[in-house]
């Protein structure tokens, strides 16, 4: 399957917001999201939008410290992980994070770039990038 690029502009939160859970509707069971973007580019914005969608009425935060959390989803569980933490692959190895991305549930990974060599070819990813205080250029690829 060729690579598609495609390039959405967003306004704000509720935007990006909009945009993850757009991209929730394709996602199943054994799906992959690495997102990049420095910090406060709204990252997890995306996710929540996304478990919108996946897991609705559940409260999402970043797992900036705790790394991983866990939703129950309606397909399956999903794993948001967040690797800011993280510097090391024997790090990101302890957590057994391997074992998630190629596991049944759906794995949303901040700073995912980290760990670019362990992703499964078919890997989504969204790249967001700081325009300006609200605006946001946001890359999916597939």
């Amino acid at each position: 399957m060729p690579l598609t690029i495609t390039t959405y502009k967003s306004a704000g939160e509720s935007e990006t917001r909009k945009l993850g859970e757009e991209l929730a509707g394709g996602l199943e069971v054994g799906s992959v999201v690495s997102l990049s973007g420095e910090l406060g580019a709204g990252k997890t914005v995306f996710i929540r939008g996304i478990c919108n969608c996946l897991c609705p009425g559940v409260s999402i935060s970043s797992p900036s410290f705790t790394l991983i959390n866990t939703y129950p989803g309606r397909l399956c569980d999903i794993y948001h992980i967040d690797l800011y933490r993280l510097y090391s692959i024997g790090e990101i190895e302890e957590l057994g994070i391997e074992e998630l991305i190629y596991g049944d549930c759906i794995a949303l990974i901040e700073w995912g770039e980290k760990i670019e060599n362990l992703l499964p070819s078919d890997t989504i990813k969204v790249d967001i990038r700081i325009m300006g205080e609200n605006t946001r250029e946001i890359r999916v690829r597939r």
